[in-house]
C-alpha cells in the first residue's frame, strides 16, 4: 500500500500514529501567570540534545478559551517554564484522566486525584512520586504548518529521580515500566531492555 497524506489514506483510521511508535509520553505540568496549575500528557515528546540537556513536546489542536492552542502552551507562553513528569505503567489510568478536555479553570491534578510537589528550580508543580521529573525553562515555541500545531523546546535545569529506580548507579526503567503511546487508542510498556555496542566500540 502507498498513499499520499494530502489525498487521504482510505482506511478506517489514520495509520500515521501507528507507524511512528512507540512514543514516550511527556506528562507536562505547567502554571499560568495567575498561579493556576495544569497537567496534560503529550505523546509527541522526546529528548533532543545532551549539552545542555533539552527536550521538546508538540501540541496539536486548540481549545476555544486558549487563543488557538491548549492550556499547556498558553501557560508556558505566560511563565516560560514547565515540568516533564515521566509516566509509569502503574499511573496509566490517572494519566488518562488528566488527558480530558477540561475547562481552563480546572486543575487536572485535582481531577485525577494526584498529589503535587513543588519544583526546586522553577515556579511550577510536579506530580509527586513519578519515576523521574525534568524541570524545564522554555527556550522557544515554534509554530508548525497546519492549525494549532506548536512545538515547545525547553532546557532541563533540574532532574528528579526516584530512589527505587536507581540500580548500581544506573536509572533502571524496568523498575517502573515506562508507558508509551502507540497508534489509535493503543499503549505499550517497557518490560525488558538489551544492549548493543556500536562498531569499533569497546
Amino acid at each position: 500500500m502507498f498513499y499520499q497524506p494530502a489525498q487521504g489514506h482510505g482506511l478506517p483510521h489514520n495509520p500515521f500514529n501507528a507507524i511512528v511508535t512507540p512514543r514516550p509520553i511527556g506528562w507536562i505540568s505547567s502554571r499560568a501567570a495567575d498561579g493556576s496549575d495544569n497537567l496534560a500528557p503529550y505523546s509527541f515528546f522526546n529528548a533532543v540534545a545532551y549539552v545542555p540537556p533539552q527536550v521538546m513536546f508538540a501540541s496539536t489542536g486548540a481549545k476555544p478559551d486558549r487563543d488557538g492552542t491548549k492550556d499547556s502552551v498558553g501557560n508556558i507562553r505566560e511563565t516560560g517554564v514547565f515540568c516533564v513528569n515521566i509516566v509509569e505503567y502503574a499511573a496509566k489510568d490517572v494519566m488518562n484522566t488528566s488527558s480530558g478536555l477540561y475547562d481552563r479553570d480546572i486543575d487536572e491534578f485535582q481531577a485525577a486525584d494526584l498529589q503535587k510537589e513543588a519544583c526546586q528550580t522553577i515556579d511550577c508543580a510536579r506530580v509527586a512520586g513519578t519515576p523521574a521529573a525534568l524541570e524545564c525553562k522554555m527556550t522557544q515555541i515554534v509554530r508548525l504548518d497546519g492549525d494549532a500545531n506548536f512545538v515547545v523546546f525547553g532546557e532541563v535545569v533540574g532532574v528528579h529521580l526516584r530512589d527505587d529506580c536507581m540500580k548500581d548507579g544506573l536509572f533502571d526503567v524496568t523498575t517502573y515500566q515506562p508507558l508509551a503511546r502507540m497508534g489509535y487508542r493503543d499503549y505499550t510498556r517497557v518490560t525488558e531492555v538489551f544492549s548493543l555496542n556500536r562498531p569499533n566500540e569497546a
